[in-house]
This record gives C-alpha cells, sequence and structure tokens, in this order.
C-alpha cells in the first residue's frame, strides 16, 4: 500500500551565515544594473524598466525568453539512476507511475542541456502538467489508449517510440539496458518543431517570484517525503547557498556523467487524491480540486492551499499566490493521507 510521510527536522539555523547570505545576495542584487525589480504586495515582483526575465525561475535573462519550453519524461527506476539533464531543469514534477516508484517531468527553459534522459513513457496527468506551460511534451512510448489521448489533447509531442535510436532526436546507450537506455539528443528538437510545424516560440505567462519568502514559516532544515517503503526522497538546505539538496533513497542525487549534485531553490509539495484504475498499477490523479500543501524555501516551511490556475499548480496563502523566491522548484504531488506525521 503507498503510504505517505512527510518529516520536517526542525534545527536552529546559523544566524550569521544566513545575515552573510542576505548581504551578498542584496549587493549582488544592487550591482546589477540592467535588473530592477519592486515588490508589490506580499513580496510579489513587477518587473520596472526593460528587465527580461526567464518565466520559470524568475532569474535574469540576456536575451529573448519567448522560446519553447521542453518538458520531458525522465525515468526514476533504480536501474536509471543516476539520470542526465535533470540539474538543467528549472521545474521538476515527481509524480507516482505505477507501485511506489516515481517519474519525472522535467521542465527545460532557461537551460537546455544536450542530453536528457533516460526518457519513458507518457501518463495522462503529466500531459496536462506540461499543457499548462504549452511546453512541447517528449516521452518515449506509451499504452495505445494513452498515444491516442495524447494525439486528441492537443499538445505538441514527440514519442521516442517513432524516432527510436535514430542519432538525430534519440539515443540508446550502450551502458544500460532497456528501458532505462533511451536518451532525448536536444540538437535535433528545432529540425523536429520544423518537420512537425509546431511554433518554435511562445509567449509564456510567468511565475510569481519574490526574492525572499513572503510569510514567516517554521524553521526547515530537512524535509522527507516517504512515497513508499524503496521510495524516499529528502532534501537537505544549506544556508551558505540557500538551496536544498536532494537525496533519493539515501544517495545524493546527482548527474550522470559530471557528479553535480541536484540542488532546488523552492519545493513545493502537493497533497492530492490518487486512484489505482487498472492491474497494471495506473493511476488517476486529481490536479483539478485544490488542497493542502507545504512551501518550503530559505530554511523555513509554510502551510499552503494548491489550487490549479489555468492549468498550473499554484501555492496560495489568504486567497493570494505565494511567489516562489527565485530559482529551480522541485513539486513533489504525493497521495493524500490524514496521517501526515511532521516531527521536531
Amino acid at each position: 500500500m503507498v503510504w505517505l510521510i512527510v518529516a520536517v527536522v526542525f534545527m536552529l539555523a546559523l544566524a550569521a551565515c544566513a545575515n552573510q547570505a542576505e548581504d551578498d545576495s542584496k549587493q549582488e542584487h544592487q550591482d546589477n544594473k540592467e535588473t530592477k525589480v519592486e515588490k508589490g504586495d506580499k513580496g510579489e515582483t513587477t518587473e520596472t524598466d526593460n528587465e527580461t526575465i526567464y518565466p520559470l525561475t524568475g532569474e535574469p535573462a540576456n536575451g529573448p525568453v519567448d522560446h519553447r519550453i521542453l518538458s520531458v519524461m525522465v525515468n526514476n527506476h533504480s536501474d536509471a539512476r543516476p539520470q542526465t539533464g535533470l540539474s538543467k531543469a528549472d521545474i521538476v514534477y515527481e509524480v507516482l507511475a505505477e507501485g511506489p516508484i516515481t517519474r519525472f517531468l522535467a521542465l527545460f527553459h532557461s537551460e537546455i542541456p544536450e542530453v536528457i534522459g533516460p526518457v519513458r513513457s507518457a501518463r495522462p496527468y503529466y500531459v496536462k502538467l506540461a499543457s499548462a506551460y504549452d511546453a512541447l511534451y517528449v516521452y518515449h512510448g506509451a499504452a495505445n489508449f494513452i498515444n491516442e489521448m495524447v494525439h486528441e489533447s492537443g499538445i505538441d509531442f514527440a514519442d521516442g517510440a517513432l524516432y527510436d535510436n535514430d542519432g538525430e532526436l534519440f539515443k540508446r546507450a550502450t551502458d544500460r539496458k532497456a528501458p532505462h537506455n533511451s536518451y532525448l539528443l536536444t540538437s535535433g528538437v528545432d529540425s523536429l518543431l520544423g518537420k512537425k510545424g509546431y511554433d518554435s516560440s511562445k509567449k509564456i505567462e510567468p511565475l510569481s517570484f519574490a526574492d525572499e519568502p513572503a510569510f514567516d514559516g517554521q524553521s526547515a532544515q530537512q524535509v522527507k517525503v516517504v512515497y513508499g517503503e524503496r521510495e524516499t526522497v529528502s532534501y537537505t538546505y544549506d544556508p551558505e547557498t540557500g538551496q536544498y539538496k536532494r537525496t533519493s533513497d539515501g544517495e545524493p542525487t546527482i548527474e550522470k556523467e559530471t557528479n553535480e549534485r541536484i540542488a532546488v531553490d523552492n519545493v513545493f509539495i502537493v497533497k492530492t487524491e490518487h486512484q489505482v484504475v487498472d492491474d497494471a498499477g495506473r493511476r488517476e490523479i486529481d490536479l483539478t480540486s485544490g488542497g493542502d500543501g507545504f512551501l518550503v524555501q530559505k530554511g523555513q516551511m509554510i502551510e499552503v492551499e494548491w489550487k490549479n490556475k489555468n492549468g498550473r499548480i499554484l501555492p496560495f496563502k489568504d486567497g493570494e499566490v505565494v511567489s516562489f523566491v527565485p530559482g529551480k522548484t522541485w513539486v513533489n504531488i504525493v497521495p493524500e493521507r490524514p496521517d501526515i506525521i511532521m516531527a521536531e
């Protein structure tokens, strides 16, 4: 049975380190003459002058930001770790696929790595998440009825089963066995967009960002999410960087080729109803009704309400959208359970 424990370990933060990090951040912000932002209600940032920011990270960009968002189904089976390209994703949605094993939908925009994967099969709820960003949806294979759903959804897509190991859009690694060895070659994406008549650019509605958390929360130096007996995820706060380092099943989450540690600026935990709907263990997951959640930023956590706004799953508090801090975001969508345990 899938079960969930979210455990937050409360520790005293090192005030000196936190203050120094804040001072350094303020100085860097002041020195950047091309970036000027003002805070509105609840700390929300608004653009002034000719500032250009990446819409999914809130960080300054050096040029146009209307290129297409690339969303990729990334395998998270133990035989698929470590993955390639995840550290470059702006947003990663982690959701249960079958049994206690999660799968990722990684959204790439501010950084596009050369290789991403291993790429895995589609699921309907990931298609909905990608559609909210009008992203190109990349996956490798699916059951016939899911493939039909993808085609009928209207989303722009690329199915790796149609380009398997073609050397232009997909390749098979030789050091792993199928289905854990199919990788997307992003150098082939522009050609794919042209051949299929898909738009190469899109106007992207930016997420809401603020330099600091909009609400004071409880100290959260470590956050643990347990999807099942074999799938435990934890995030540990690094006050020097202001980021959370990710661990999976006790092992640091790293890039395969570089050993770069996955670190994120926002952890958004979303609780919602899950239902197993067939003998293969496939699920239906409620992404529309809203519910309870947690937002973890800068060493602290607040309880929030999640809502579906134009397809996007966003945190709300007191009826207003809660801003993310600039940087990368990991969204853990978990089964709704009454027995969430928080330990000091």
